[in-house]
């Protein structure tokens, strides 16, 4: 009886969070850890699940760096990176192509539609979804992209029947396809889709202070003091900067969560508590 009594209570705690994001649409960044080890693959696509049959709307946007670096080796060749970015030539394109589309995404899909016919893939080249430029600066990374625009029509419509599972491929106005940041890729979909909340799965426990504390909840116009004062560190800034597009884009919430932990995104979605660090207007 005691084991049912505080089964019930997580119930509901979990029941105001319900009611909050019923019927809303929450963007998740799946990546790190929880896509690679499998006992955390297995939790987030049941985490998925799980959102969808309570009444939310949740829409994932992967990238695939491991996977991607592992398949450019094994070609002979070793992959390249600029300020964290790859540089991606011609004949690694095909290799992100086929690794995104092909392994990765089919791979989530097929995980989540263990519980039924629920997801369905996409790639960022579908319909135009994700229109991209080229990526300017002091170094050519060959086909990287950034963001200029995202017609949501394809994943709205899709929303009403499947879980929208996202590779991060964009197209520039003649059709030529680049690789994108993900955690970019998720933001701008977020802000396109009127998103109530964006979660970025990561390898961290969240932004920390000069302490080494996680900090819970920051708001946007904190950021630039950490930012200036160093406590953010490099491999951060890419996720809080697209934290602050998409709040900047009208999205009330965005969560750097650590996702090494099995039903991450259920306790950050649905109890009090919470994890990692949640980034507000």
């Amino acid at each position: 009886m005691k084991d049912a009594l505080e089964k019930s209570r997580i119930l509901m705690e979990a029941l105001p969070y319900i009611k909050r994001y019923h019927g809303k649409t929450i963007v998740v960044k799946y990546g790190g850890a929880a896509m690679e080890d499998p006992v955390l693959r297995e939790s987030f696509a049941d985490d998925i699940v799980l959102m969808r049959y309570v009444g939310l709307y949740p829409v994932i946007v992967h990238g695939g760096g491991p996977q991607v670096s592992a398949h450019v080796r094994a070609l002979g060749r070793e992959p390249v990176f600029v300020d964290g970015l790859r540089v991606t030539t011609a004949e690694d394109l095909e290799v992100v192509r086929m690794v995104l589309n092909g392994i990765v995404n089919a791979d989530i899909v097929a995980l989540i539609n263990r519980h039924g016919s629920l997801a369905a893939g996409l790639s960022g080249e579908d319909g135009a979804m994700i229109r991209v430029r080229k990526k300017a600066g002091p170094v050519d990374l060959g086909f990287v992209g950034e963001v200029e625009q995202v017609s949501p029509v394809l994943v709205r419509d899709m929303l009403r029947d499947f879980i929208p599972v996202i590779s991060t491929l964009g197209t520039d106005g003649r059709g030529q396809t680049y690789n994108v940041n993900a955690d970019e890729v998720a933001a701008a979909i977020a802000e396109a889709l009127g998103a109530d909340k964006l979660v970025f799965l990561t390898n961290v426990e969240g932004i920390l202070d000069r302490d080494g504390s996680v900090i819970a909840e920051l708001a946007a116009g904190e950021v630039e003091a950490l930012r200036a004062d160093g406590t953010l560190s490099a491999g951060m800034l890419p996720k809080v900067d697209a934290a602050l597009r998409a709040i900047k884009g009208g999205v009330p919430k965005a969560t750097i969560l650590d996702g090494r932990g099995e039903h991450a995104v259920l306790l950050e979605i649905f109890t009090d508590r919470g994890v990692g660090t949640m980034v507000t207007a």
